[in-house]
């Protein structure tokens, strides 16, 4: 996101809602009518748009006075969307501020804040699962645009892409099912380090004596996860390289996922 989304607020006041959504919809974000009550004024899944020049009728139909805008794919951004007046949601984001990328903010009418993220394939809606409080729009889902209702931008930085400590916490990771082998992990844009600690990793689980595999996977998957905090790694990718490590030293997968699983908490923990 950049500054180009910003009207001056004289211009806000003297201009109808539909102006404002017509300057976002020529950013590329599909944009629809909301009620006072945040809910859609209108079909939104079928008549959301990103054509600037169908937006007044589309207003004068389904009059609305606040914007939505259809978040994920379908605009290009997801959203951290943190209600900060809930205990548990403000003390998660005083927990982890520090460490947030500087990206497009928002404040939201309620007190709150929406940060907003490039959008990452497959990144789902979910709410409550970082935090009580803290919830994802992606895919399928929309947020208000607060600054066409007079909020506060907090920061017109561009929105920056998912920081990966985030996406594991608002997408715990899937361990891999046996056909993992067909699906490696792709080392190309991993730095040199990393790289052949994976490697390495790799090469010692599948190599490891009978008797010692088990102890061996968990002791490569711990060993990985510190490049977690990093953002060189996530645990989905640690979890396919390991997968792949155990099933080829002989491993079943149910003790693949256990182990995998519990050497990941157990980092976390750290």
């Amino acid at each position: 996101m950049s500054a180009a989304f910003d009207l001056p607020q004289s211009a806000m006041l003297a201009s109808p809602v539909s102006l404002y959504a017509r300057r976002l919809a020529r950013h590329g974000l599909k944009v629809f009518p909301c009620q006072e009550d945040k809910k859609p004024a209108c079909k939104w899944g079928e008549l959301a748009t990103t054509r600037p020049e169908g937006i007044p009728m589309l207003w004068r139909t389904y009059p609305g006075v606040l914007i939505g805008v259809a978040t994920g794919a379908d605009s290009g951004f997801d959203v951290l969307d943190i209600d900060l007046y809930k205990p548990e949601a403000d003390d998660w984001y005083q927990e982890h501020c520090a460490r947030m990328p500087r990206t497009r903010m928002h404040r939201t009418r309620s007190g709150g804040l929406h940060l907003l993220f490039r959008h990452r394939e497959n990144m789902r809606n979910s709410a409550g699962k970082i935090a009580t409080g803290v919830d994802v729009r992606g895919d399928g889902g929309y947020i208000i645009w607060w600054p066409a209702a007079g909020c506060e931008i907090v920061d017109k930085s561009p929105a920056q892409q998912w920081p990966a400590w985030l996406v594991e916490m608002a997408q715990p990771p899937l361990l891999p099912k046996a056909n993992i082998m067909n699906k490696p992990l792709d080392l190309r844009n991993i730095e040199k380090k990393v790289q052949n600690a994976v490697r390495c990793a790799v090469h010692a689980v599948a190599s490891a004596p009978e008797g010692g595999r088990n102890d061996r996977l968990n002791a490569e998957t711990f060993s990985l996860a510190r490049f977690i905090p990093e953002g060189h790694l996530t645990a989905t990718d640690i979890a396919y390289a390991m997968s792949a490590a155990g099933l080829q030293a002989g491993l079943s997968e149910p003790e693949i996922q256990k182990t995998i699983a519990s050497a990941l908490r157990a980092r976390a923990g750290v």
